[in-house]
């Protein structure tokens, strides 16, 4: 018996403006995702008004033209940039949609001149961090505005022209 081919799914991620229905969708779903795990003084997440302000380059994974995944990186500081509302739409996990939304994030900060890319995350998401760390991020300190919390965890990573 014959196989049929697969068909292929196309991911575009490019920036967008996330003042649209279905990317509200997405971050109502990362909020909704970040509060089962964390209280309110341990979510850092930036509003939608905060992810359209010039200094945030957002971005929107779109496969087969629906979003299923977000990130941005938020240029506040000259010494680094830093990753915020990276998240990935619960059926679309374990697919490469993460890893490819990090890469872009990293492609965009670097064609920005920086070198540097910080991120916060929670301790209850070891699938975040294990990716981070895959990706060559490593465990800092609290940087910028954040002050030490127990249930979150501060990473970076050192951008290259390798």
């Amino acid at each position: 018996m014959k196989r049929k081919p697969h068909a292929t799914r196309a991911l575009d991620i490019c920036p967008e403006n996330p003042d649209q229905e279905d990317v509200i969708t997405l971050i109502t779903a990362s909020d909704e995702y970040l509060a089962s795990l964390y209280p309110a003084e341990s979510n850092h997440s930036l509003d939608i008004a905060s992810l359209a302000r010039p200094e945030v380059t957002f971005f929107v994974a779109r496969l087969d033209g629906k979003a299923v995944g977000c990130g941005a990186i938020s240029c506040r500081k000259k010494e680094y940039a830093e990753i915020k509302r990276m998240f990935v739409a619960h059926h679309a996990r374990g697919t490469g949609v993460g890893r490819r939304v990090l890469n872009t994030l990293e492609e965009a900060a670097f064609k920005q001149g920086y070198r540097v890319l910080r991120l916060e995350t929670g301790v209850s998401q070891p699938e975040a961090i294990g990716l981070y760390r895959s990706a060559g991020f490593v465990e800092v300190e609290p940087f910028g505005d954040y002050k030490a919390d127990p249930l979150s965890t501060f990473m970076e990573k050192r951008l290259s022209d390798e």
